[in-house]
């Protein structure tokens, strides 16, 4: 019988196969007794391969000396309801090494940073925050060349961390390259929680599609804001599936999934719900195979029953919810992610007529909200949701001390580092930062804050970080020193 070759004649080439010459068996010779002398398989060892790979500090470590001491502090912990004395902070690497009593010697060539008797705090937290879409207008967003947007986000996350905000948790955009950026220290910005592209129904609150672009047809190409990654439009479980699938790959931390009508959406009224039980489940699957959960965007009982009932781990805004409701959330210990949405000059502005009728009616909520959230208990963490509006996003820090509206200055602080920090963690093995943040004690990461002044007793100070702020350090390095 004639042999057959497998190699099409087009791929056939003049060099002489390497598989039998010498220097390949010698090679290979060496390769399989190394790995001959490895270690055997196993899920610990698979574990640990993967928590080291997902690290950001592997190809680009914190600098490890020299070490810092952060003095004449007093310290907030993130934790406690008052200020700690008498402590001192060292800083090795992005770690806080030791938080140890105040005049313990110091090593030699150790950096001293005075702290002029300011207090000494974690770094701030947003658990809603949009690094893509917080500074350009929508119009800007929608129509610009997009290398021009990742430039903005660039500059506004240089600006973000400068505002002592050195984390956030992304709640939908194409963050993922200016992650690793920020990770590898090719730009300043904060720690990045992902969700990648937030998942959307046809005509949902993710969907920005102009009319004459409907009906999509089976093999019509995606639309612009698909194609840049900020949303991701899935009908059918098996395309949410599919979709927050393709926002694991990419490194999501987290999934966003759109359960009901948005304010500054289109097509839908803030009162629709949007998506299914089986729509949610399936992002469920998807998220919780990977370890980690899905949040949805919500307004009303009847979005935020559904989300329940399919097994999301969080809730994004809710201002419209029913007491009933909220006992089901307590019952079920979902994370409520709240924002101080009021009608006031934060609010985030509104292309049509349409949009603000929405906005004074979510915000008419906001109030009610907040009361049931400290009424039952509900592990609640806080964020912006700033979008589309240079000026607002320099009001982070203002719209956090907003929260004395219904909170003390220590819960809000604490909401703002340790109780937000739990949200994140709650990604699990996809925590892209599994070292503790929120918090000042030893193994931490070194994100922290010297503020000029108490803001256990005035909190407004945080929405002066120019001035309050006069230390800013992440990851163990001073990003600002006006001391």
């Amino acid at each position: 019988m004639p042999q057959i070759s497998l190699i099409h004649p087009l791929h056939e080439h003049s060099e002489a196969c390497l598989c039998h010459s010498p220097a390949f068996r010698r090679i290979n010779t060496v390769l399989t007794e190394e790995a001959a002398k490895a270690p055997p398989i196993t899920a610990a060892t698979v574990s640990a391969a993967l928590s080291d790979a997902s690290s950001p500090h592997d190809e680009n470590p914190a600098p490890s000396a020299p070490l810092k001491a952060f003095i004449n502090v007093h310290i907030f912990d993130g934790v406690s309801d008052a200020l700690r004395e008498g402590l001192q902070v060292i800083v090795e690497g992005n770690k806080i090494n030791a938080v140890e009593p105040a005049g313990t010697p110091l090593p030699a060539g150790i950096d001293v940073i005075d702290g002029a008797g300011g207090v000494l705090m974690p770094g701030l937290i947003d658990a809603h925050w949009h690094a893509i879409m917080a500074r350009p207008s929508m119009m800007t967003a929608m129509t610009a060349d997009f290398s021009y947007i990742q430039a903005l986000a660039i500059a506004e996350a240089k600006a973000t961390v400068l505002r002592g905000f050195t984390t956030v948790r992304d709640m939908g955009g194409p963050v993922f390259g200016l992650k690793r950026a920020i990770d590898e220290r090719i730009t300043a910005g904060p720690r990045i929680y992902p969700s990648g592209a937030f998942i959307s129904q046809t005509g949902g609150h993710g969907d920005f599609r102009l009319l004459h672009e409907v009906p999509r047809a089976p093999g019509d190409s995606l639309s612009y804001i698909e194609r840049v990654g900020i949303t991701a439009i899935a009908d059918g479980a098996d395309q949410v599936l599919l979709r927050a699938r393709e926002q694991l790959m990419r490194g999501a931390s987290q999934v966003k999934f759109m359960a009901g009508g948005g304010v500054a959406s289109l097509y839908d009224g803030i009162d629709v719900t949007e998506g299914s039980v089986a729509e949610i489940q399936a992002a469920v699957t998807a998220a919780e195979n990977w370890g980690t959960y899905v949040t949805v965007h919500a307004y009303t009982a009847r979005a935020v029953t559904m989300a329940i009932k399919g097994g999301v781990k969080c809730i994004e805004h809710g201002q419209l919810v029913d007491e009933e409701t909220v006992q089901q959330m307590a019952k079920q210990h979902i994370w409520w992610c709240l924002q101080p949405f009021l009608n006031d000059e934060d609010a985030v502005p509104m292309a049509t007529p349409a949009s603000r009728a929405k906005q004074r009616v979510m915000s008419a909520g906001t109030d009610t909200a907040y009361q049931l959230a400290k009424k039952y208990q509900i592990d609640t963490a806080w964020g912006t949701d700033t979008l589309f509006d240079a000026r607002l996003a320099t009001r982070q820090g203002a719209q956090l001390a907003k929260l004395k509206r219904w909170y003390t200055p220590p819960e809000i602080l604490k909401m703002a580092t340790s109780v937000n920090a739990q949200l994140c963690a709650l990604s699990g093995p996809r925590n892209p930062y599994p070292g503790k943040i929120g918090v000042i004690e030893a193994g931490a990461y070194a994100d922290m804050i010297v503020v000029a002044g108490d803001p256990l007793t005035d909190i407004d100070l945080i929405a002066q970080p120019e001035e309050a702020f006069r230390v800013i350090v992440k990851d163990g390095e001073i990003l600002k020193n006006t001391l």
